[in-house]
């Protein structure tokens, strides 16, 4: 993919990715083992296409992983969005609601709009800093938003995981009996 702008990179891994998230995510979701596995598939065909090395002189390895380190945040904050619960069917499920769509929505825009700004508004900027901080050329870029994509991905359905686990763990509540507060 080498005759690929690094913005159309951006611009296709992160529209694919966000889409997938939010066309599995969105509304009230079951939770499920495949409904997992399609968003994480999604992002290792993303780095299978868009990955072409593995940038490893100077501080290259570094800035990958801060890629990693700000992806699992995300990915702790977009899980914290998605609240799950026991419907009534058993049954263990999610809501996605504007909150777990705009952290999704954002992070994939800055990605594709710093990619849009590395070529056409600071390159001559992102060179000196490249050069500076000892970084590789545009695949250190591009691979620390990718390794960021996937590390968020891995976090949110670590976070769901932890979340089903938690909630079949848990006592089921007999049918028909609504909460009561806490007494006090």
């Amino acid at each position: 993919m080498n005759h690929l702008s690094q913005f159309v990179i951006a611009l296709i891994a992160s529209a694919s990715i966000l889409t997938i998230i939010l066309a599995t995510d969105l509304g009230r979701r079951r939770v499920t083992n495949m409904r997992m596995l399609r968003s994480v598939l999604a992002v290792a065909v993303i780095i299978a296409i868009f990955v072409d090395s593995f940038p490893t002189s100077g501080n290259a390895p570094s800035f990958q992983l801060i890629g990693v380190g700000v992806g699992v945040i995300c990915g702790l904050v977009a899980g914290a969005l998605l609240p799950a619960h026991r419907g009534g069917d058993g049954q263990i499920y999610t809501i996605g609601g504007f909150g777990y769509a705009l952290v999704w929505i954002v992070l994939s825009s800055a990605r594709v709009l710093f990619a849009y700004g590395a070529e056409h508004w600071f390159a001559e900027g992102l060179v000196r800093f490249s050069i500076e901080n000892e970084l590789s050329g545009p695949d250190v870029y591009s691979n620390a938003f990718v390794f960021m994509s996937l590390a968020m991905v891995l976090t949110r359905t670590a976070v769901l995981v932890a979340k089903r686990r938690r909630i079949r763990l848990s006592p089921a509540e007999p049918a028909g009996k609504e909460e009561q507060p806490a007494a006090v």
